[in-house]
C-alpha cells in the first residue's frame, strides 16, 4: 500500500502542478472565480469520513464487529455524499455554466484533477463496500483488522489529497 500511495502521490503531484501552471492562462471564459463555488459541506463530509473509518478500525481491533460495521457504513455514506456533491458540481458547471473539459485550459485541468480524485474516491468506495459485504456474510472478524487497516490507509490518502486539491482549486485557483 505504501508503494501504491507513493505512486498515486506522484500522479496527483503532476496534475496539481499542471493545474497551478495553467491558472489564469485560459484565453476564453469561464474562469474559476466566475463559476466555482467552494464545496464546504462536501469537504466536511469527506474529511469526517477519515474520522469514521478510524473509529471503525479501532472498534474492530477491540472485537466489536457490529460497531465496526456501523462506523464503516457511515464512512461509505459520507464518501458517497462527497462524490454526489462532486457530480452535482459537474452537472452545474456543464449545463449551467457551459464548462466542459474542452472549453478552455481551466476546464481541462479542473476536470482532470478533480476527476482523478473522484475516480480514487469511487475506487475507495467500491473497496469499502466490498468489506461491508464481507461483514454482512460473517467473514470479517477481529483478526482481519490489520488487513482492513491497509484499506483505511488508502482512504486517509484520498482524504489528504482532497485537502491539497481543495486548496489549489477552490482557494488558490479562484
Amino acid at each position: 500500500m505504501y508503494g501504491l500511495i507513493a505512486a498515486e502521490a506522484a500522479i496527483f503531484t503532476i496534475f496539481v502542478v499542471a493545474y497551478i501552471f495553467y491558472i489564469g492562462k485560459s484565453l476564453t471564459g469561464p474562469q474559476p472565480r466566475d463559476v466555482l463555488r467552494v464545496p464546504v459541506f462536501f469537504t466536511i463530509c469527506l474529511l469526517a469520513s477519515s474520522l469514521t473509518i478510524h473509529f471503525a478500525l479501532k472498534l474492530l481491533k477491540g472485537g466489536g464487529v457490529r460497531s465496526f460495521a456501523l462506523w464503516w457504513l457511515l464512512t461509505i455514506a459520507l464518501g458517497t455524499v462527497f462524490l454526489a456533491g462532486t457530480f452535482r458540481e459537474w452537472r452545474h458547471l456543464i449545463y449551467n455554466e457551459g464548462l466542459t473539459i474542452q472549453t478552455n485550459l481551466f476546464g481541462t485541468t479542473y476536470y482532470s484533477l478533480v476527476g482523478l480524485h473522484a475516480f480514487h474516491v469511487t475506487a475507495g468506495l467500491l473497496a469499502l463496500t466490498t468489506v461491508l459485504l464481507f461483514v454482512f456474510v460473517g467473514h470479517v472478524a477481529q483478526h482481519h483488522a490489520e488487513r482492513i487497516e491497509v484499506l483505511s490507509m488508502y482512504w486517509h490518502f484520498v482524504d489528504g489529497v482532497w485537502v491539497v486539491v481543495f486548496t489549489v482549486v477552490y482557494i488558490i485557483g479562484r
